[in-house]
């Protein structure tokens, strides 16, 4: 199992969309093969599309884990490089909070409580804060804990326990006498002064609920005796009154300033370009980092998306750039291991580009493993057999070399299996359509191809019984002119292909289709079906027949 961590910074070895056995099982294999001869690199099989249910039962049957899904491999946010900040608690005091953004660099500070974001402070915040220093009430308005006061004016506790207790009357700064003192001080106010004990016993009397004394000052034993009869709580600090009155609003939790509606925050998964643009309409720098449950993680940047990593791919069984998965042009390709006709797609540097003209990919995987001097565990040997088997139809297909052959029996006797009886039980269950909806299978192993200026796709399942493929044609034939509106494509064609009598009965949808295909196979084509004997192979006989003629159709006009 790869953990997300490591799933994030793994290089990627992934199929075509609708992904076929061959598509999957190359995917698996190959990367199982990468991390036995790199162990600097992890290598994750992935895949870009829906399983059908032939690779269903496959995977089930070796006791595979199925690979994970990448639909779009464009830049997310988890491939920067975030800031990974421990979130702060709502009870930090202001003060504490500018000291921890002075520090650190930082604008915005994260509160967090038992890991879920609970709101955002930035340095304006605190600025906005300290400049309403007119508010004498705000400490007790924002419940403020004398733990707090005491850390901010890194006073001590001469009289009084201060656990749980928090201010809960205005600030007032005792400059005057005694007299004046009685005109401003309520029960339970925090009073600032200094050395005068008429000033403090005046407090203490007045039912102050603390009274802070300044510049280090010496409080009497008859002063302390009284504050503690009466409930009073007594700091000292070394601040002189007026530093100590400045102050001591900064002891207000953050929690009271934070912003905690509307809060602009990106997950894991959020695309660097849609973060981009809603890092410019935002005037702070620092937007919180989520993971899938919403737990917090860091801050991001813009600076940080400039040191973006592009997610590494390695691709397998195709090489066309319509039929990758999405965002390919913003990743980067190491390796292309294909057997298809070369229509590469274009790389931003040089790769190593294994294109081998036999039947399977997995083949070619084989022969890697050979040539690495690596021998294939069981279930991942039986993977590769069932693609071979997939591909060239249990040899059937003229695709079909004998190195094709030669790797299937080998991989049969590593995997342990009988060749023949695995392989009639894998299209029987890749044949059945029980439960299925005409999209499913249409997709399940389904390409786009381009000739000029036309567009067109070409599906195939191979069926070993009538059952199974007669109910496929029922669902999919209706379905067609559905898929070619949605595709905006001008042809569609799919190839129900009976393994065991090596036909092909083909559908078509597409203005002029029929006359492609009359023209590339010369059948006849009736109720849009054309019946081709000996045809198997989509890749060997299908594409080429088809490119030709429309190649040909093209030129003509």
């Amino acid at each position: 199992m790869i953990s997300q961590t490591t799933a994030s910074h793994s290089i990627k070895v992934i199929g075509h969309r609708n992904p076929d056995t061959d598509s999957i099982c190359a995917a698996i294999a190959y990367s199982c093969l990468k991390n036995q001869i790199d162990p600097k690199h992890t290598y994750e099989p992935c895949r870009a599309g829906s399983l059908n249910r032939e690779t269903e039962f496959v995977l089930k049957h070796f006791e595979r884990q199925v690979p994970r899904m990448y639909t779009d491999v464009s830049p997310q946010i988890r491939d920067v490089d975030y800031r990974r900040r421990p979130g702060v608690d709502g009870e930090m005091s202001l003060r504490q909070a500018w000291m921890t953004m002075r520090d650190e660099q930082l604008d915005t500070l994260c509160v967090v409580d038992e890991g879920r974001l609970k709101g955002l402070i930035t340095v304006q915040d605190i600025a906005t804060a300290n400049m309403n220093t007119l508010d004498t009430h705000i400490l007790a308005d924002a419940c403020t804990s004398y733990k707090s006061i005491i850390e901010t004016l890194n006073a001590e506790v001469l009289v009084g326990n201060i656990e749980g207790r928090s201010v809960e009357g205005h600030i007032v700064i005792a400059a005057g006498s005694s007299e004046q003192m009685e005109q401003v001080i309520a029960k339970g106010d925090i009073v600032i002064l200094a050395n005068r004990a008429e000033g403090q016993l005046t407090a203490i009397e007045l039912d102050a609920g603390c009274i802070v004394i300044c510049a280090g000052s010496k409080v009497s034993r008859a002063i302390c005796m009284l504050a503690e009869e009466k409930n009073c709580i007594i700091l000292r600090t070394d601040y002189s009154t007026y530093a100590a009155g400045q102050m001591i609003t900064q002891a207000a939790p953050i929690r009271h300033y934070m912003v905690s509606d509307g809060l602009m925050t990106f997950t894991l998964n959020s695309p660097v370009e849609g973060a981009t643009k809603v890092m410019a309409s935002v005037r702070h720098r620092y937007f919180p980092v989520l993971d899938n449950d919403g737990t917090y993680l860091g801050v991001v940047s813009r600076r940080n998306l400039l040191n973006l990593h592009k997610k590494q791919l390695i691709l397998v069984d195709h090489n066309e750039k319509s039929q990758a998965v999405e965002g390919l042009e913003d990743a980067e390709v190491l390796e292309i291991i294909d057997h298809h006709r070369i229509n590469a797609l274009e790389t931003d540097g040089p790769v190593y580009f294994r294109n081998v003209p036999v039947g399977c990919t997995c083949t070619i995987v084989y022969q890697m493993y050979q040539e690495n001097g690596v021998e294939a565990e069981p279930s991942v040997a039986g993977l590769m057999l069932s693609a071979i088997l997939s591909d060239t139809l249990m040899f059937h297909s003229p695709t079909c070399t004998p190195a094709d052959e030669y790797a299937a029996r080998a991989l049969a006797d590593i995997a342990g299996v009988d060749l023949e009886e695995y392989a009639n039980a894998m299209f029987e269950a890749g044949g059945d359509v029980t439960g299925k909806t005409a999209d499913e299978i249409f997709h399940g192993d389904y390409k786009v191809f381009a000739s000029r200026d036309v567009r067109f796709g070409v599906g195939q399942g191979s069926y070993m019984s009538d059952r199974n493929r007669k109910a496929s044609q029922a669902l999919v034939g209706p379905y067609l002119e559905t898929a070619l509106n949605k595709q905006g494509l001008d042809y569609i064609f799919y190839m129900f292909t009976d393994v065991r009598t090596s036909t092909t009965e083909l559908l078509m949808a597409g203005k002029g289709a029929d006359q492609v295909v009359v023209q590339a196979f010369g059948a006849k084509v009736e109720d849009g079906m054309a019946l081709l004997p000996g045809v198997v192979s989509r890749k060997k006989q299908m594409i080429p027949a088809l490119m030709g003629v429309i190649k040909e159709f093209a030129d003509e006009k």
